[in-house]
């Protein structure tokens, strides 16, 4: 008769196992929100490093399109400057130090100016200017009717009775290549984002 052998049992005492609980609603609304917002920071710093500069304005040449202390977002790459564009101008000059002013005229246009009527024309044409404080009537030592040589600008303050600018040897024509940028949108203040460039 063959005995069989008891097999000895062998049990494995039961612990409890800690399970890991899935991060809370609240952190994951708080980690996505910081996610975003390291994104957005990151866009804005590549944004203003290589595409545009922020520039203060100082001085009231240019009002009322712009006042002082106004904050401005500057395109430093720019393909082709244009009539009516505000640009940043760093050609240097008596005055030492930048200039924001609108162009008037680019290379190759007969700019004209009738300081009894307070008229600006560009090509024959009067320009219609909405933006400026009022009439051009403020003579320097330019004479007029002139043509603005090829690679150039010819630029006026929007105050065109308190602003330094073409009409004077101090600042005359404009290099392009002094052209920091083109501005186009205010940052500050905010909400008045808007530049008029109509020329």
């Amino acid at each position: 008769m063959c005995n069989l052998r008891k097999t000895e049992q062998f049990v494995i005492p039961y612990t409890d196992v800690k399970t890991v609980e899935p991060p809370s609603k609240l952190w994951k609304f708080v980690y996505e929100w910081l996610d975003s917002l390291v994104f957005a920071f990151l866009t804005i710093l590549i944004l203003f490093t290589f595409l545009f500069r922020i520039v203060g304005v100082n001085g009231t040449s240019m009002m009322p399109t712009l006042q002082n202390g106004n904050w401005l977002a500057v395109r430093a790459i720019n393909t082709e400057i244009q009539r009516g564009d505000i640009v940043v101008v760093t050609q240097p000059n008596d005055l030492d130090e930048p200039l924001i002013k609108r162009v008037i005229g680019v290379g190759g246009d007969r700019i004209n100016i009738n300081f009894e009527t307070g008229e600006v024309s560009v090509n024959g044409t009067v320009l219609n200017e909405p933006y400026i404080a009022e009439l051009t009537h403020k003579r320097f030592d330019v004479a007029f009717p002139l043509t603005v040589p090829e690679g150039c600008v010819f630029v006026m303050g929007d105050n065109r009775n308190n602003s330094l600018d073409s009409r004077s040897s101090v600042v005359g024509f404009i290099d392009c290549g002094y052209i920091l940028g083109v501005a186009e949108f205010r940052i500050l203040p905010f909400g008045d984002w808007k530049l008029d460039t109509n020329a």
